[in-house]
């Protein structure tokens, strides 16, 4: 079942549509749904899809050929083989893409690992014949570092040619109620907070049975596909994923500053471990945060860093301590003492960036009390903001989210309106309030009274 993509999908219609030959780049972290999203698009269309794997040159001319026989009957094809892509690439430009002016490689990158010469091969017939074929080209790949490096940047033989590129990231939290259905909005975040936008991951869910059950059965069970997922993805997109672990587990318990890393890890370069947190954050797996009001974020000395998939998360914060349990069969010790006491304190944090989202959406829209510059958190040593907002004219918007069973109350808004004042004493300031639980009828007579306090019962 295909969900959303809406936008993506609308952008490739728009190249599919143009008149000209187009050379699209799209790609995107593993299990982010890029193969899905293009068989989808090219459902209805006359195409070429093919799929790459890490079998020989040889044995991938000869799929590639298969399928062009299969696609366009051809007799030339039959039992033929190509010595090389260049005089595959010959054929398929001058015998198929007026008949089939779609073509997709899936998975680039493995074809180039068994020919490193294909992107300049590729250059060359792309100047000398794509580019006024009319045809729609379309390089999908996975390994984020290869495709930027090797494909889009200014060194690769391919820069120039692109018409187009486009990154798949994760789905925001609003997108799975298409996933879940049955479950309520309480639900819905806390499946978030575990799976996080990865359409592949939250497909192991079913709404059907509730979250303990698809959480023992599709993470915690040692023969699952997500048991030791985190490895494995490491293992398959790097080239030393000893060490991405021993940082992922560093920030994991709470070394969040470079120092703290390149300590907790033994890396004592802090140049190399720069460079180490930049390939994750690349990935979308880490994130670097600095307090919003920062004027210069990318020189900060103030940067932390923290996991950004929420998965990860999940899995280095519940799965990677208790694996030894977990290798015993002992799964439901594990949910139910290891888990569930400490899965709502955990799901705060992720609720946090589902505000942080919504204020986002509401910002595009205009519908906040000024358009926003910056959405961030905010922090010193003493005191922080979940969520803050700076306008153009000095105007601050200040928000608290809590993931709570009780109703938010004016002792909440006190203390928020007290943080604020650390910041922004003088200025135009605008408070808002998040809640999982509602909010007290005091507190809103409070709002409604005010006129600078905004209440959003929950998303």
């Amino acid at each position: 079942m295909f969900i959303n993509r809406l936008q993506e999908l609308e952008v490739l219609e728009k190249f599919y549509k143009s008149s000209e030959s187009q050379f699209l780049i799209i790609y995107g972290r593993r299990r982010i749904g890029k193969t899905e999203l293009l068989k989808y698009f090219a459902r209805d269309k006359k195409h070429l899809f093919y799929s790459a794997d890490l079998s020989s040159e040889q044995e991938q001319l000869r799929q590639f050929t298969e399928k062009l026989y299969s696609l366009t009957g051809d007799a030339f094809l039959k039992n033929h083989s190509f010595p090389g892509w260049e005089n595959l690439l010959n054929y398929l430009f001058d015998h198929v893409v007026k008949k089939i002016p779609l073509i997709i490689f899936d998975e680039f990158p493995y074809l180039c690992m068994s020919n490193k010469a294909l992107p300049s091969i590729l250059q060359k017939i792309w100047d000398e014949k794509g580019k006024d074929s009319g045809v729609f080209l379309v390089l999908c790949g996975s390994y984020m570092s290869f495709m930027e490096k090797e494909v889009l940047s200014s060194k690769s033989p391919l820069y120039g040619r692109r018409t187009g590129q486009m990154i798949l990231q994760p789905f925001r939290y609003k997108v799975l109620k298409e996933f879940f259905p049955l479950y309520t909005e309480e639900e819905q975040v806390m499946v978030y907070s575990i799976g996080g936008g990865t359409p592949a991951y939250l497909r192991r869910f079913n709404d059907r049975y509730s979250i303990s059950e698809n959480v023992k059965e599709q993470i915690l069970a040692k023969n699952s596909l997500l048991y030791k997922e985190p490895r494995f993805l490491l293992m398959e997109e790097l080239r030393e994923p000893s060490i991405y672990f021993s940082i992922l587990k560093a920030i994991a318990s709470g070394k969040t500053r470079l120092n703290e890393i390149s300590q907790e890890t033994g890396l004592e370069d802090r140049h190399k471990v720069n460079k180490y947190l930049t390939v994750l954050r690349e990935l979308n797996i880490i994130k670097r945060e600095v307090p919003v009001t920062e004027e210069k974020p990318d020189r900060s000395r103030k940067g932390i860093y923290l996991l950004e998939d929420p998965f990860f998360r999940f899995w280095f914060r519940f799965v990677y301590p208790n694996l030894s349990y977990l290798e015993e069969d002992e799964i439901d010790y594990v949910w139910e003492k290891k888990i569930n006491p400490y899965l709502n304190d955990f799901t705060g944090f992720i609720f946090e960036d589902i505000c942080r989202q919504k204020l986002i959406e509401l910002n595009k829209i205009d519908m906040l009390p000024f358009k926003a510059e910056k959405i961030g958190r905010w922090w010193d040593g003493k005191e922080e903001i979940d969520i803050m907002a700076t306008g153009e004219k000095g105007e601050y918007l200040f928000c608290e989210c809590k993931w709570s069973v009780k109703h938010v109350g004016v002792s909440v808004y006190e203390k928020l309106q007290e943080k604020s004042n650390r910041i922004s004493e003088n200025r135009k300031k605008y408070l808002c309030f998040f809640s999982r639980s509602g909010f007290s009828d005091e507190l809103k007579k409070l709002s409604r009274d005010m006129g600078n306090i905004y209440l959003f019962d929950y998303y």
